[in-house]
């Protein structure tokens, strides 16, 4: 008997759902993906939307089992709720099988974890209180560069003299800007020295930790290519005594859905271990 389960993954700037119809046998298929960015939005109302959107893409009247992860859990229809790097590894996993860690870059904070091949996290280190390691932080940048988000990757990697951004906040890194627009520093050159700066310190996180196989990056800077090609370049140099010092990075074109999916993946495993067939969530009960 096949289940369908739904992940729902409330960030600190967007909202990503997932339905997914998983097999006894371990298979595992995606019906329908959506997000949207909060932007200082009510966040339960964005949820709201977000899911039915989903469920509508689905064409689904039925899902066995609604798994929230990230801040989702007062989600009124939520079946159970997954810790956020528990699900983060579950998906990279179903992505990427190889992965042995995974980099989620997220708006507001930047995690690093390390796991095993059913994806159980094993170990995790997370950026300091400060922002400059963070997806939000880029943005700002970008903003005052003028740089839209879809331009920020591109760009970066036409830089041919990176400039040296301070690493230690958010607030020196962004003074570091302004006085490098001042001398008249290309845009793509700032931006290679953010991207270098954020991988540089996002490397440390992951060198902290015992692995062996490829880093999946997830979050919302996952498909930012300047971003990940920094990041390659930091984990190639070499660090005596690491686990993870020269991993290869990877990624997936779904990568922000990373969360959604290993949620939707655990609650559908755990639907069937626990024969939930009375808790299914059914569109009568909001219609």
């Amino acid at each position: 008997m096949s289940t369908l389960s739904a992940g729902i993954d409330v960030g600190s700037g967007a909202v990503k759902v997932v339905i997914m119809r998983t097999d006894a046998d371990g298979g595992a298929t995606m019906l329908a993906q959506q997000s949207a960015r909060i932007r200082r939005r009510v966040v339960a109302r964005v949820v709201d939307e977000v899911f039915q959107a989903a469920t509508d893409a689905a064409g689904l009247d039925v899902i066995h089992y609604i798994a929230t992860t990230g801040e989702g859990a007062e989600f009124p229809y939520a079946t159970g709720h997954f810790y956020g790097m528990t699900a983060h590894a579950r998906g990279a996993l179903h992505m990427a099988p190889p992965a042995r860690a995974v980099l989620d870059v997220g708006a507001l904070h930047t995690r690093a974890l390390a796991m095993d091949a059913q994806g159980r996290v094993l170990d995790y280190k997370m950026t300091s209180q400060c922002a400059s390691g963070s997806g939000q932080f880029l943005e700002n940048i970008a903003r005052y560069l003028g740089v839209s988000h879809d331009e920020i990757g591109p760009l970066s990697l036409e830089a041919d003299e990176p400039e040296k951004v301070s690493s230690i906040c958010a607030v020196l890194a962004e003074t570091d800007v302004i006085n490098m627009v001042s001398r008249g520093i290309s845009t793509a050159n700032i931006l290679r020295g953010v991207h270098q700066s954020m991988a540089d310190r996002f490397a440390r996180l992951l060198r902290s930790l015992q692995f062996d196989g490829p880093v999946f990056v997830s979050g919302g800077l996952a498909g930012d290519v300047g971003m990940l090609a920094a990041l390659r370049e930091a984990m190639a140099k070499k660090a005596p005594g690491t686990g993870g010092g020269a991993a290869d990075v990877v990624t997936d074109e779904g990568a922000i859905y990373a969360g959604a999916i290993g949620a939707a993946l655990w609650g559908g495993f755990r639907f069937r271990k626990l024969e939930l067939s009375d808790v299914a969530w059914s569109a009568a009960t909001v219609h």
